[in-house]
């Protein structure tokens, strides 16, 4: 099978850490594929062996106006042409708005879409402080997704897009992210400086709405255990604000995205994520790959799909601080006999499987 993985860029970001892993699955199992990045911009490391074609200079962002999305296309569809000389793709696969929707504007063949988030949820955030964007944003997906082939990173994921924002797909199929949970294990074991040196909790994840450090921030103000808490994100202005207002400065570090956070992982007494949204959120799994425990608010989607048979213990309200310092005063007793979940469903096997039934012939053409 010969499997193109198209994104905007290789930041720092779990949809795009999703991309390079699937594409090491492929190549694992026997299959050619490649990543193909409308920006020349990387965080992530990419595993050596998996070709990857840039379509712009070095770190310059594309325009993603009207012009800047339809000039995106042609050189998407001209690059692809050449790439599918030899032989031609058996899938397109796209991943984020951008990417998807450049793809569309360049009339790929075999094209399934990778919807990684729940987006009626950014959709619900928009309304509250601009509902004539929010609007928008709702038609567009609706005139982006439906119609479409599209792989969901859950069941979550995929209920979200036929319930709340009413798209009716050609095809709708659930594919989970795939981890090399082996990899992870052994990275976990890598010398690593800057590493903490006294006992800490870790939350991995981009400041954004989304992401709740601010939620965070207001139950390990309430904790009184003599634990660090670690933030795995990039330094921003308004991230120190919040820290400062909570005078949590001495009990907070910001330690930057790293390239390998497995070895943070696994040396933290447990890893909390507090989003108010996700799709399936890979550090979750990381996480107890690493066997390090877990406290996640059980919002849409994935946690509950992951911890409800693994960890229920794990789960806390979204948006309530004190019931995240509840789940947290809950697991971290848990650390010193941390089992080994059975994590096969997100394995690189069973991902790539799931993917090669994907090849099977639409009945309505593909």
């Amino acid at each position: 099978m010969k499997v193109a993985l198209i994104v905007t860029n290789l930041r720092g970001g779990g949809a795009e850490k999703a991309l390079i892993q699937t594409a090491a699955a492929l190549r694992a199992e026997g299959h050619e594929a490649m990543l193909i990045l409308l920006e020349d911009l990387r965080q992530h490391e990419v595993a050596q062996g998996i070709p990857v074609h840039a379509l712009g200079r070095p770190g310059e962002e594309i325009s993603k106006g009207w012009l800047g999305k339809r000039l995106a296309a042609w050189r998407v569809r001209t690059r692809m042409r050449q790439l599918a000389a030899d032989r031609p793709f058996d899938r397109i696969r796209s991943t984020l708005p951008v990417a998807d929707e450049v793809c569309l504007l360049a009339r790929l063949p075999n094209h399934w879409m990778r919807i990684a988030n729940t987006l009626s949820r950014e959709i619900d955030a928009l309304y509250a402080t601009s509902p004539r964007k929010a609007g928008r944003r709702l038609s567009r997906y609706r005139r982006l997704y439906s119609g479409r082939q599209l792989i969901a990173v859950s069941r979550g994921v995929a209920e979200d897009l036929t319930g709340p924002l009413a798209i009716r797909p050609r095809r709708l199929e659930v594919v989970h992210n795939p981890f090399d949970l082996e990899r992870i294990r052994r990275q976990a074991d890598e010398p690593t400086p800057g590493l903490p040196t006294r006992p800490y909790a870790i939350h991995v994840g981009r400041f954004a709405r989304q992401k709740r450090h601010d939620l965070l921030l207001d139950a390990w103000q309430r904790l009184d255990e003599p634990l660090e808490l670690i933030l795995l994100t990039d330094p921003a202005p308004e991230l120190e604000r919040l820290i400062a207002a909570r005078r949590l400065e001495s009990r907070v570090r910001v330690a930057g995205f790293q390239s390998n956070p497995y070895p943070w992982i696994a040396g933290a007494r447990l890893l909390i994520l507090c989003s108010d949204h996700e799709g399936m959120p890979n550090v979750l799994v990381e996480a107890m790959a690493c066997g390090t425990p877990v406290v996640s608010t059980d919002c849409p989607s994935g946690p509950r799909e992951l911890l409800q048979e693994r960890m229920p213990e794990a789960l806390v309200a979204m948006n309530d601080p004190e019931a995240l310092l509840s789940g947290i005063r809950r697991v971290l007793p848990l650390t010193a006999t941390a089992p080994t979940w059975d994590l096969s469903d997100f394995s690189p096997r069973a991902t790539v499987a799931a993917l090669t039934r994907l090849t099977t012939p639409d009945p309505e053409g593909a």
